[in-house]
């Protein structure tokens, strides 16, 4: 989350932060280990103003998807519990793609795609290059009580599920770009997504 939050916050962009049932996010302790944690992780454990939007985030089906360039999924062990089983993610996602907004995510953010919808109602990611965790990773971290593995998931709604492998998947890294979907296969893609997000938004014709 918070390496992608403070490229869009530094580029200009006006940025809220939502989750499927609103109000406070968990935070993982273990994701702000000093062996994990990022600068902007240590940016954010200072920032009164994105601590806050954690505490009290948006409920997703209040959104507008009209009001937003781009919807970035955040991922985590803990969007395996909701991220795919929310149907008004489901809406909202199918919504913005409705409107050609630019969407993404990363690690296990992409479950979110799951409920979404295409034009001719096929799920949204049927047949388009996507990433995300790979089982592998999953395999070797011994994660067995998640109910959702996105490469598992997004390859039973027919995406094109791609990934890099190395001895431990946790320290690959790739990200894939389909259109208006931009997803990274763990948290090591979140800077590179961020970059290609912003990048698609800056190409699109001006709004009105």
């Amino acid at each position: 989350m918070t390496v992608p939050y403070y490229a869009f916050l530094d580029a200009g962009m006006e940025v809220h932060v939502a989750s499927p049932a609103g109000g406070e996010i968990p935070v993982d302790p273990q994701s702000l280990k000093p062996v994990l944690r990022t600068e902007a992780d240590d940016r954010f454990l200072v920032d009164d103003d994105l601590r806050q939007k954690v505490t009290e985030s948006l409920a997703v089906g209040d959104l507008k998807m009209a009001d937003y360039d781009i919807v970035y999924l955040a991922g985590g062990w803990g969007a395996a519990y909701d991220f795919g089983f929310s149907p008004e993610l489901g809406t909202q996602i199918t919504e913005a793609n409705r409107l050609d907004r630019v969407i993404g995510g990363v690690c296990h953010g992409p479950l979110g795609l799951l409920l979404a919808t295409g034009p001719d109602g096929e799920p949204l990611v049927k047949g388009r290059r996507v990433t995300g965790v790979t089982d592998k990773q999953v395999q070797e971290l011994g994660i067995e009580s998640t109910p959702h593995h996105p490469e598992t998931e997004l390859r039973r709604v027919g995406a094109v599920f791609e990934s890099t492998t190395r001895f431990r998947d946790a320290f690959a890294n790739h990200w894939v770009v389909d259109g208006n979907l931009v997803t990274g296969q763990n948290q090591n893609a979140a800077p590179m997504v961020a970059r290609e997000m912003m990048q698609l938004v800056a190409k699109a014709p001006t709004r009105t």
